[in-house]
Formats: C-alpha cells, sequence, structure tokens
C-alpha cells in the first residue's frame, strides 16, 4: 500500500483519545476545566502516545445531559473558554501531531435552542418542522425507552405548542426531524463549520436513531441510510481526510448497514459494542471463548472501514447485548452492589474499581484493547487507573474530574508509565491496525491468540484470561512453524521461543505478542 494511502487512512492505526473538557484541567482556576487548561497538557497527550483526541460536547448548553443537549452548534460553552481559545487548543495539538475530532450531537437539540424556541411558539414558523409532533402520541409511545427509571414516554406535551414532540432521550432534548431538508442543511453547515476550523472529524452520536423516521413522513427521504451516504459525501468534498466514528449499539448484521456499501461510502468507523460487552463476559469467566465468537461474529467490512475497540466509555457500561443470565453474571461479579447497576443493563463504574484495583487484571485488559483488531479508543484517565463517584446520579459517576500527580511519572512500574510502553509498541506494530486477523486454536480456553497479517508481515497475540499460568501451542500453518519469532510486548520476562509450535508459557493474566521473522 502507498504512503499516500496510509496517510489519508491516518486513524487506521491511530490511539483515540476520549475527553471531556469541562473535567480535564482548570486553567484559571474557578473550579471548571477549560480549553486553555487543555492546551497546557498537550505535551502530556503527546508524551502518552495519543494521535486523536475525541472532544466530548463543548457547545454552549444548559448542561441537562452533559453538555449533549446543545443550544448553539457553533459556540463553545463560555465556561470553557473562546472560541479562540479553542481554536488555539486545535493548533498547538497539530503542531505535536494529534488530530482533534468533536462529538457531532444532530440527533436532538435542548429544549432551549432557538429553534425549538420559534418551533413551539408557532405553528407556521419555519422551525416548526425541525422537529416531530402529534396531536395524539401512538399508542407504543412508552416502547424502547432509552432510559427507563427516568422517562415514561418518547412523547412529551408541549402546553405552549399544543402537541406532543417526539424525544427519544430525556423530554428536555426534543428529535429534530431529519426528514426536512432544511434540518439535513443545517447538519451539513455545522460539519462545515468545524472542518473549517481544522476539526479532522466526528464522533457521530447515536447513528441510528439519526435516522430513524418515528412520527414523521419519509416519503420523500427514501432509504434513510442514503442521508448517511449524503453526510459521508460531504464530509470527503470538504477534507478528504476526515472521519466519522459512529456509536451504534446494534447486532452485527444491522450494524454492517452504517459502514455502507461495498466501497464503505457512510461510516469510517463503528464502535465494537459487541466485543467490548463479551470482553467483560471473558474476564468474569476466565475464558476467552465468549470473546473469540463475538470476534467472529463481526461481518466483513471493506478495506477503508474499521472497528473501534473500547473498553469503557463515557456512559455506562451498556450489557445489553447479553443474555439476561450472562447480564447476571457479570453485574455479580463487577457490580455487586444495585447502586452500582442502571437501567437494568448496565453498569455505572469505571473498570479499575470493577476490577478491584487489580493491576494484573487491568494491563491484560488495555494490552489486550491495543491487540484488537481494529482502533483503540481510550477514556481519558484510563492511563492511571482513575476511579468513578458512585455519590453522583446516573451515568455522571464515571465523569469524574482528572487526577494530575507527578508520581506515576516518576515510579517506572506505574500504570502510566506501562501504558506509555504499550502505546508506543502499539504504533510500532501497524499489522494491528493494518491487517486481517483471526483467532488461533491455542489449546487451552482461558487463552485468546490472535494472528494478524500485513502484507507479508505476521503478528501474534496470545492473552490470558485465567489467573494461573499456562502453555499453550499455537496451531500455525507450517511455513509459520519454520520460521523465527520476535517477541515485541510481554507481562513480564520469559525465556526466547526456540520455535512457534513449541510450548508457549504464558503467565497468569499474562500476555505476549510476537512478530515473524522474515
Amino acid at each position: 500500500m502507498s504512503d499516500k494511502a496510509t496517510s489519508d487512512l491516518w486513524w487506521k492505526n491511530a490511539v483515540i483519545y476520549c475527553l471531556d473538557v469541562e473535567l480535564f484541567q482548570d486553567g484559571n482556576g474557578d473550579g471548571v476545566g477549560d480549553f486553555p487548561g487543555l492546551t497546557d497538557r498537550v505535551e502530556y497527550l503527546a508524551g502518552l502516545g495519543v494521535t486523536c483526541v475525541w472532544l466530548m460536547p463543548f457547545y454552549p448548553t444548559p448542561n441537562r445531559d452533559n453538555g449533549y443537549d446543545i443550544t448553539d452548534y457553533y459556540g463553545v460553552d463560555p465556561r470553557l473558554g473562546t472560541l479562540g481559545d479553542l481554536v488555539e487548543f486545535l493548533r498547538t495539538a497539530r503542531e505535536r501531531g494529534i488530530r482533534v475530532i468533536a462529538d457531532l450531537v444532530v440527533n436532538h437539540t435542548s429544549v432551549d435552542h432557538p429553534w425549538f424556541q420559534a418551533a413551539r411558539a408557532d405553528r407556521d414558523s419555519p422551525y416548526r418542522d425541525f422537529y416531530v409532533w402529534v396531536d395524539e402520541p401512538p399508542p407504543d409511545g412508552r416502547k424502547d425507552v432509552v432510559f427507563p427509571g427516568q422517562e415514561t414516554s418518547n412523547w412529551e406535551w408541549d402546553e405552549r405548542a399544543g402537541q406532543y414532540y417526539l424525544h427519544r432521550f430525556y423530554k428536555s432534548m426534543p428529535d429534530l426531524n431529519i426528514s426536512n431538508p432544511r434540518v439535513r442543511d443545517e447538519i451539513h453547515k455545522v460539519v462545515g463549520f468545524w472542518l473549517e476550523l481544522g476539526m479532522s472529524g466526528f464522533r457521530v452520536d447515536a447513528a441510528p436513531f439519526l435516522i430513524e423516521l418515528t412520527g414523521v413522513d419519509a416519503a420523500g427521504l427514501g432509504d434513510p441510510h442514503e442521508y448517511l451516504r449524503d453526510l459521508r459525501a460531504f464530509l470527503d468534498r470538504r477534507r478528504g481526510d476526515a472521519i466519522l466514528l459512529a456509536e451504534a449499539n446494534l447486532p452485527p448484521a444491522d450494524q454492517r448497514r452504517f459502514f455502507g456499501d461495498e466501497d464503505g461510502d457512510e461510516m469510517h468507523m463503528l464502535f465494537n459494542f459487541v466485543a467490548n460487552q463479551r470482553l467483560f463476559l471473558s474476564l468474569v469467566r476466565q475464558r476467552a471463548d465468549p470473546l473469540a465468537e463475538a470476534l467472529a461474529e463481526l461481518p466483513p467490512i471493506p478495506d477503508t472501514n474499521q472497528w473501534a475497540n473500547f473498553v469503557k466509555n463515557h456512559d455506562e457500561l451498556s450489557l445489553d447485548k447479553l443474555s439476561e443470565a450472562e447480564r447476571q453474571e457479570v453485574f455479580d461479579a463487577l457490580a455487586p452492589g444495585e447502586d452500582m447497576r442502571i437501567y437494568g443493563r448496565g453498569i455505572r463504574r469505571r473498570v479499575p474499581p470493577m476490577l478491584a484495583g487489580d493491576q494484573r487484571r487491568l494491563r491484560l485488559v488495555y494490552g489486550l484493547l491495543l491487540a484488537l483488531p481494529g482502533t483503540p479508543v481510550l477514556l481519558y484517565g484510563e492511563e492511571i487507573g482513575l476511579g468513578d463517584d458512585l455519590t453522583i446520579e446516573g451515568r455522571g459517576s464515571v465523569r469524574v474530574p482528572m487526577q494530575w500527580t507527578d508520581g506515576q511519572r516518576h515510579d517506572p512500574r506505574s500504570l502510566l508509565n506501562w501504558m506509555e510502553r504499550l502505546i508506543r509498541r502499539r504504533k510500532e506494530t501497524p499489522e494491528l491496525g493494518w491487517g486481517s486477523s483471526e483467532v488461533v486454536a491455542a489449546g487451552d480456553p482461558a487463552v485468546l491468540a490472535l494472528r494478524c497479517d500485513w502484507w507479508g508481515s505476521v503478528v501474534l497475540t496470545v492473552h490470558n484470561f485465567a489467573d494461573r499460568p499456562t502453555e499453550v501451542r499455537l496451531e500455525l500453518p507450517g511455513e509459520d512453524l519454520d520460521a523465527g519469532f520476535d517477541e515485541l510486548f510481554a507481562d513480564q520476562a520469559y525465556a526466547p521461543v526456540d520455535a512457534p509450535g513449541d510450548p508457549l508459557p504464558v503467565g497468569g493474566y499474562g500476555y505476549r505478542w510476537f512478530r515473524r521473522l522474515g
């Protein structure tokens, strides 16, 4: 593959770091994180090895849902600084080789957005059809409520408007009407604005809901995925190397549609929710097969698309794709208290407390994250083992301020120093981002062995989910058995491997990465 192609597809070997500006670094001492503070920490991010920062919403907001209720798509929340402060951060990050993507939250607005205020005030307003209105909610209006226990319906009566409006999330966030061409044009303007300022793309919030047509006349829209193709085409015209990373927590076959046709003409990347949920089942059972089965279920995708892997995102750990019995199994092990669970489907904890701070398991999990086929996405603070705060209600328990100390940086045994070495090795192993991967039989149900091939180069990774040491024999083709392998990364010092077909020792919760020589 040419240098130009690998440059254009920079995200294939990226390390993405998600952060909330409000919680990351306070630059002026008012108790709220801001863009000047974030700019001061760009060197830290570069030292960690981050190549792309994903900014959670930073727009003006009444902040009823952690900034996802937006009142102005073209501005910056004054608490976080000015538009000039944001541009200075973009410039500083670019100088250190770090790209920046923004949250694109256009499934809904805040009720305080000027569009909604105009829409509710006058049925003849041009903004009325920016939203979805009905005189009577459908009989299934309580179906598929996203936040059970906090909302009882997807429809809310508005006294001033004299109608019900659709909201798939909180009642304070009315859904936009994607079938309205003016709404689609406004979304294009938002995308174009931030691309002009230097963003390298967007994380598309709630992508399935963005193209949902509940309550609207969809006759003129056709296939709603046509809109995603149109959005992608607009992005490509404005900036050819920008990306769309979509949130679509769906079964694998349904996820495949969001990549588009055989050329991948919709989303560039999708979060791998299925593998994420099965990862935790594997951890609890100390068996590799749940995760291995999840990887096998993933549909083939175009070479120009990618899965985005993660251990924990900024919301609850959703376990909705597990069976009820499997979900309860994970609950019992990792969230035994009712106050640790939410919506009947998720865990509102960060990973270090879930794993009781066990450094061996934490390093197994994050080592595996960077070895899985796809692009790794880290949540701010994971590199230092940041905990949670269960006294904060709802999903906000995982959105705690970043903790800054020099202690970890000076300790060569710290999680932070280990994470820096891990990320450096991942960036030096492009096979993991670019290559095709398959599960290799290892002879031990606790061990996940992956083989990754890219342009004649072969990388093998071995991860042991059990707390006991083991020896595995990898089932490799004859030509691989004749080659030597160089050890790239491991949880401890192991004796050199004479031949890959020989017994391969792996410690409890251990891991080993190899590259075939020659």
